[in-house]
């Protein structure tokens, strides 16, 4: 059952620290502009960073460098978590502490559960089946944000022992003189106890009945998740799988930067709206973690060369899990070493300044006017070239810049290649699962 796989997820991640800076992340509420509607299957998505996140103020960083160095150690855990699961197929637990892969997400959308509605705020992730969500009472749950609250919805009800979506569930278990299904995840320093549950999930203005979800309602250690979570992955009880028929398998999103001051990207569920001309590539299938999005990755140019990169760096084997996967939860490109070195090389080389290094990043430059070469991934049928932007964070003051790219983290013999969030921002990516599909087109959507 996707379920299993909620509690392993960091969600939708896109980073541009262009100037951000401290006094930024501490805007006031009155600064920040007011966030427009959700229509239709339309959602409006923030950053839940950002220097008007929904979350409040104290999900912003405290400072660059701060945060910087935090993005970067979870990274390197959400890699080893990927790792994970295309290498052991139904691995219910990470390698990785929960500490580090349970944080805030980094884009949410709003969302409104049972009847009548209670507004949410969930999490999206692309490599993730599930549907969490801290209900009332909860032990052990953050308070960041208010619980869902069972016994004021009319529609609400649990989900029988016996049930296939009950036999699903990892470590499913009736408690006792109930009929009820719950089941429980443990990792690391961490445990967490929910129900199987069902109610009616609004989404913008459309609204979905019977929506199958874990309704946390312990949690120990450091893993309780602070929202709620929307799982894109392609599994049997993910979100894409219970609204087939009304969205058919269809999503596309635009995320902002860093620096947008509201709900200024866009997750746009169904067939309708996607954009019309836009360059695809192949969906790749691998069974042993049928719901991670898998492309074929055939190159890298930086500038006007094609680097040098092994063909066994990039090349796809279900067996193994190598590839490369589309990810939502990271925030970085990662790159398998003979892959990242040749990139990073030929940077250096291009641009021909002083290296220096900065929380956990390689190839950094501390003079203001170094000339960053464009980035293309080569795929199946598609290219897409990466502005600046995309490829480059700045400093608070812009003294310094990096490529916002690395290798594994050391002493991980990782096979992934992970297509991250800030590479995918200001575009809309679209992932057509009924015709096998991921595509890119150039959008702006970040908001002053």
């Amino acid at each position: 059952m996707g379920v299993r796989m909620l509690c392993c997820s960091v969600a939708l991640s896109v980073l541009m620290l262009l100037a951000a800076g401290a006094a930024a992340s501490h805007s006031s509420p009155s600064s920040c502009p007011a966030t427009p509607p959700d229509a239709g299957g339309t959602l409006q998505v923030s950053h839940a960073f950002g220097p008007c996140s929904p979350l409040g103020s104290g999900a912003a960083s405290p400072s660059w460098t701060g945060f910087l160095a935090d993005q970067s150690a979870r990274d390197a855990s959400r890699l080893l978590y990927l790792d994970s699961l295309a290498v052991r197929g139904r691995a219910y637990a990470p390698v990785a502490s929960g500490r580090q892969l349970l944080q805030t997400p980094t884009y949410v959308v709003r969302a409104r559960l049972g009847t009548p509605p209670q507004p949410l705020l969930l999490a999206v992730d692309t490599s993730n089946d599930a549907a969490w969500i801290p209900c009332a009472g909860c032990s052990g749950c953050p308070t960041t944000s208010t619980p869902f609250n069972p016994a004021a919805s009319a529609s609400y009800r649990a989900v029988p022992c016996g049930s296939p979506m009950c036999v699903q569930a990892p470590n499913a278990a009736c408690p006792p003189n109930s009929n009820a299904c719950g089941f429980s995840l443990t990792y690391a320093d961490s445990s967490l106890v929910a129900a199987l549950s069902q109610d009616a999930l609004a989404v913008a203005t459309d609204v979905v009945k019977g929506y199958t979800f874990g309704c946390l309602q312990r949690a120990t250690g450091t893993a309780a998740p602070p929202q709620g979570l929307l799982g894109l992955g392609r599994g049997p009880l993910s979100f894409l799988s219970q609204t087939k028929d009304m969205y058919e398998a269809t999503f596309s999103y635009c995320l902002p930067s860093y620096k947008s001051m509201n709900f200024s990207g866009t997750l746009r569920l169904g067939r309708k709206g996607q954009p019309q001309r836009i360059k695809t590539t192949p969906l790749l299938a691998n069974p042993h973690r049928s719901s991670l999005y898998y492309v074929n990755m055939t190159g890298i140019r930086v500038g006007r060369k094609v680097v040098p990169i092994p063909a066994a760096a990039l090349a796809f084997d279900a067996a193994t899990g190598a590839g490369t996967v589309l990810d939502s939860g990271t925030m970085f490109t990662r790159l398998v070493a003979p892959a990242y070195v040749a990139v990073r090389d030929e940077v250096r080389r291009r641009v021909g300044a002083p290296v220096s290094s900065l929380g956990g990043f390689d190839t950094c430059f501390t003079d203001a006017g170094v000339k960053w070469p464009p980035v293309t991934l080569l795929f199946d049928g598609m290219q897409v070239t990466l502005p600046e932007e995309n490829v480059v964070i700045h400093s608070t003051y812009g003294t310094t810049s990096c490529l916002a790219m690395a290798a594994a983290p050391d002493g991980v013999n990782t096979v992934l290649n992970v297509i991250a969030s800030m590479q995918q921002q200001n575009h809309r990516v679209l992932f057509d699962v009924p015709n096998g599909r991921v595509g890119f087109a150039r959008e702006r959507c970040t908001a002053a």
